[in-house]
């Protein structure tokens, strides 16, 4: 056991009570505490320290999980372990990326996914993400930012990879009073990730690029979109990024395409990788929606439009704002899209119900007097699983839709 758990094991109060009846969500397999549910008499949050380590005990006095603690987040706790003999340390945190990487062992070809997906995989609060030799990491909470040093000791002992980069930039991280930074564990960290996806090569921007560097939620979605791609189809892919899905497109028999997105060197990448694969690409540096309006006004058309956005709405407030933003998207797609065309819309809102989405196209079909099929509903890869007790786990939804004429 590393020297920084011994010493959060030592500062641990014993235990963190419920009120009475609390415990019926965390007994269904919810890992979250929330600072409400806390007998707060019995078990003062004050008395913890940020990603302090503790046992949460029900109402009763019954043994509910180790979990570890936050006081001044709203989300106070979260349990990493169910059994009383089997507490949050080097040993725990080595099992779950074991587990972890067994399934992805099992669904990939090549050691090119997502690792580990937080909550879903027993790891709340972190995210790895493997790019062969190379993992980089993102944490979102002061409990798993105090095991850092364990979870770098589990990573080495686990994958043993050339180096470990932690690209703690989230917002998310000021919910936790975490500052935001960027830093290498061990290795020599490249300035771009590479990735293998299906039969493409990619490298992507690490420390200026989104995310870890990809998007690997979105595998799946890039490969379903072969079935539906038209001989010879002239694409346009909107908040492009690197171009994942603009290559795919090529690489499926599309004629050409088009990547829009507002980052200079985010396109400078989408080119690289289009002609590493063998393709061009023209690129539109722009606002994705003054960009497609532009579109519009000169007439172009085409036989696939992809709109993978960011998340519009990340909180409750934002939903009737997201909401017409994604239905402004969609109607701007849909009117650059041929006679009997693809749209594939997407949205990592988890704030936007699957059903929103579906409205929003059809909003879209019928400002234009077009009529559309939803042919697929696409999530995200099975690299992100899905915890059934914690819906924001499901949070990507892409529509796969037939647009004609009406």
């Amino acid at each position: 056991m590393v020297p920084a758990e011994l010493d959060a094991q030592r500062r641990a109060p014993a235990k963190l009570c419920l009120k009475r009846g609390e415990e019926r969500r965390l007994i269904a397999g919810h890992p979250w505490v929330f600072s409400n549910e806390v007998d707060t008499e019995r078990t003062p949050l004050a008395a913890f320290a940020p990603g302090d380590l503790a046992t949460v005990q029900s109402g009763r006095d019954r043994f509910l999980g180790h979990a570890y603690v936050n006081p001044h987040a709203l989300i106070c706790a979260r349990i990493l372990s169910r059994d009383a003999r089997q507490p949050i340390g080097a040993e725990l945190l080595g099992h779950r990326l074991s587990v972890a990487l067994a399934l992805r062992e099992r669904l990939a070809a090549a050691a090119y996914y997502r690792l580990a997906f937080g909550e879903s995989d027993g790891l709340p609060g972190l995210v790895l993400d493997r790019y062969g030799e190379l993992v980089v990491g993102q944490i979102a909470t002061a409990g798993m930012e105090a095991l850092k040093p364990a979870v770098e000791a589990a990573v080495r002992k686990v994958l043993a990879p050339a180096a470990l980069y932690w690209k703690n930039d989230s917002a998310a991280r000021e919910l936790e009073h975490l500052p935001r930074l960027a830093q290498a564990a061990f290795g020599e960290v490249p300035e771009h990730v590479e990735v293998l996806e299906a039969d493409a090569r990619f490298a992507a921007p690490l420390a200026g690029g989104q995310k870890t560097g990809w998007f690997y939620d979105q595998s799946a979605n890039r490969a379903r979109l072969r079935r539906y791609l038209p001989r010879g189809a002239r694409v346009l892919d909107v908040f492009s990024y690197v171009g994942a899905w603009a290559v795919a497109a090529l690489r499926a028999g599309a004629g050409a395409a088009t990547c829009v997105d507002s980052s200079q060197e985010a396109l400078e990448y989408a080119s690289r990788n289009a002609q590493a694969n063998g393709h061009r690409i023209e690129t539109l540096r722009a606002d994705a929606f003054d960009a497609l309006q532009a579109l519009h006004e000169r007439g172009e058309r085409f036989d696939v439009v992809i709109l993978d956005p960011p998340a519009f709405i990340k909180r409750k407030k934002d939903i009737p704002r997201g909401q017409a933003a994604y239905r402004k998207l969609n109607q701007l797609a849909v009117s650059l899209i041929e006679r009997d065309g693809v749209l594939v819309s997407c949205s990592c809102s988890y704030h936007l119900a699957e059903s929103e989405l579906l409205a929003a196209v059809q909003s879209a079909a019928r400002h234009h007097e077009r009529f559309v099929q939803v042919l697929e509903l696409g999530g995200q890869s099975p690299d992100h699983p899905v915890h059934p007790a914690i819906p924001e786990t499901r949070y990507l939804k892409a529509l796969f839709c037939r647009v004609t004429r009406d």
